[in-house]
């Protein structure tokens, strides 16, 4: 099996992953219920972790509201890859009388917690996947990191039942997440918590991140339903000026309320399918936690002025986007047709516009 611990790994990096390791169910026991492997194949002893790095020349002009298309198409096409390769390795264990079940790289969600997909909780994580068998640290997003690419990784993963050898997690010295905390500052929905962190132990290693307020926040945000942040100085790619609530049993609704503009407004071309938002048509519109999270902390802090001074996303009649001053974008906002406003923010009645000057 130790020959097969690096033919598996080797078919990995062959296909085009960066970095590859394995976990197992003793390096993953007593970890939380998503890193329990027999969950998704009840006879599961190995889980091969993954990743490949997302193309770095086009994250600098998207923070900058340059170019929004070249980063969407580079991460749609990275994250098909990764499911891709998922694929090929668990055919190739198949073939060799290892039962074993490909993971998709995104957009997978167990249906027997309450609420179903809409509890949005993972089969299997693939984060705790790759932290326990070293192909990356936790970030204080929670986000998976590394000395080469920072945050801006897709990563993949098989479960199998063949016995492979366990890699070791990555020592924590050697994580550069210093707290820095411009993850939170990117982030217009507050989805991670300022001062409460989630510990997690595996195998008895432990490992521990900020923890992730309701997920709504950030379907609400990173789904483009809206995007201007609280300061009115900048916003995600969504052209959306709803505001942001502050509790998280307020965002569900503003979803809800939301929905109608967000499926009226106008498409550009590409995109991509999920099947949680209405009319199952996303845009990339944020990921700015990942993006700004770089191993050089001077890029870093690039990367967070380069976007909070982008300006304010203006959506066209044609369905492209512009950023603006904030004082300009608020003024093009304002002149257009009140039938196309709507999809944008919410109207004031003519007596709280005339009493607001």
């Amino acid at each position: 099996m130790e020959k097969m611990t690096q033919r598996v790994k080797e078919i990995a990096m062959c296909l085009g992953a960066k970095s590859v390791g394995i976990a197992t169910t003793e390096t993953l026991s007593e970890g939380p219920p998503s890193a329990d492997i027999r969950y998704v194949l009840p006879g599961a002893r190995s889980a091969i972790s993954y990743l490949l790095p997302l193309n770095q020349d086009h994250i600098e002009p998207y923070l900058k509201k340059k170019d929004r298309r070249s980063y969407e198409l580079d991460n749609i096409r990275t994250s098909t890859l990764v499911s891709g390769i998922s694929m090929e390795i668990a055919d190739y264990l198949i073939q060799k009388g290892f039962p074993s079940a490909p993971q998709a790289a995104n957009i997978v969600y167990r249906t027997d917690t309450p609420n179903g997909p809409l509890d949005e909780k993972p089969p299997v994580s693939h984060r705790y996947l790759a932290v326990r068998s070293g192909i990356g640290h936790f970030g204080l997003s929670g986000n998976i990191i590394t000395k080469e690419d920072g945050a801006s990784v897709i990563l993949g993963s098989v479960i199998t039942e063949a016995e492979f050898t366990p890699t070791k997690p990555l020592p924590p010295e050697e994580n550069y997440c210093d707290g820095c905390r411009l993850c939170m500052a990117s982030c217009a929905s507050g989805y991670m918590s300022p001062d409460e962190t989630i510990n997690v132990s595996m195998g008895g290693v432990n490992f521990s991140y900020s923890r992730s307020r309701h997920h709504n926040r950030c379907d609400y945000v990173c789904g483009g339903f809206t995007g201007l942040h609280k300061s009115g100085k900048w916003s995600t790619w969504s052209p959306g000026r709803f505001p942001i609530p502050e509790k998280d049993e307020e965002f569900f609704p503003a979803i809800i309320n939301t929905a109608e503009s967000y499926q009226k407004r106008p498409r550009e071309e590409g995109g991509s399918f999920h099947f949680l938002i209405p009319g199952n048509r996303i845009e990339f519109t944020c990921g700015n936690c990942s993006l700004v999270c770089h191993p050089d902390k001077e890029v870093r802090k690039r990367r967070h002025k380069m976007l909070t001074e982008s300006g304010v996303v203006v959506q066209n009649p044609d369905g492209s986007r512009e950023a603006f001053s904030p004082e300009e974008a608020k003024r093009r906002i304002a002149a257009m047709p009140l039938e196309m406003r709507k999809f944008y923010e919410i109207i004031p009645d003519r007596g709280e516009e005339k009493h607001d000057g």
